[in-house]
């Protein structure tokens, strides 16, 4: 009966063999070398957490790929809501700094 394989080891041979082939996937799925590094950095971490305690999928290539996909696709989802929300506070500050008074409120004045 043959031992089951260390998913360390396995993390690592893959890395060594697949990183490159998955980051250059992604640049040509996502156009942008940092996100797709940084997205196949962030799989091969969950991998070493999870394939210990899950196994080893049937495809760890695959999975690694597929996983930084994922990763990439959150990674820019969250700056486009960023960017969003950053563009609708700019815009709410410019409403307030024209409707409010040129003059403070007495509540705003504390005496010293």
């Amino acid at each position: 009966m043959a031992q089951p394989a260390d998913p360390a080891a396995v993390v690592e041979r893959l890395f060594r063999e697949e990183s490159g082939r998955t980051v250059a996937t992604l640049i040509r799925v996502f156009g942008d070398f940092d996100i797709a590094e940084e997205a196949v950095q962030e799989a091969f971490i969950v991998a070493l957490e999870r394939w210990p305690r899950d196994g080893i999928p049937a495809n760890p290539g695959a999975w690694i790929t597929a996983t930084a996909r994922n990763r990439a696709i959150d990674r820019l989802r969250r700056a486009r809501v960023l960017a969003t929300k950053t563009d609708e506070l700019g815009r709410q500050a410019a409403i307030e700094a024209t409707t409010r008074p040129d003059t403070p409120d007495e509540e705003d004045d504390v005496a010293i």
